[in-house]
């Protein structure tokens, strides 16, 4: 099998993380975009689907919510799940 020669551009950060996932499998980035190509062509398109999140309007106020309450000082937090537990049976 010939090979062909081929350059894409990347993103520094999603190489240098795709790097490490890839060489933690035991494959280098050339082996990886090789497994995905031959995928492509034995699913006939991409070997995953390609969408957006669809969160519903409640899950996204809770996520809202939640970044509210982890950023207000005045909140109390707890160092471990003993004191946790004691403030919840006061």
């Amino acid at each position: 099998m010939a090979t062909a020669p081929t350059q894409v551009r990347i993103d520094a950060d999603v190489k240098s993380a795709a790097t490490e996932l890839f060489n933690s499998l035991g494959l280098d980035m050339s082996g990886a975009v090789n497994l995905f190509l031959h995928q492509c062509i034995l699913r006939g398109g991409l070997p995953f689907a390609v969408e957006l999140p669809g969160y519903s309007k409640k899950t996204l106020e809770a996520m809202t919510e939640a970044k509210r309450i982890s950023a207000d000082p005045s909140v109390k937090s707890f160092t471990d799940i003993d004191e946790l537990r004691a403030a919840l049976l006061e």
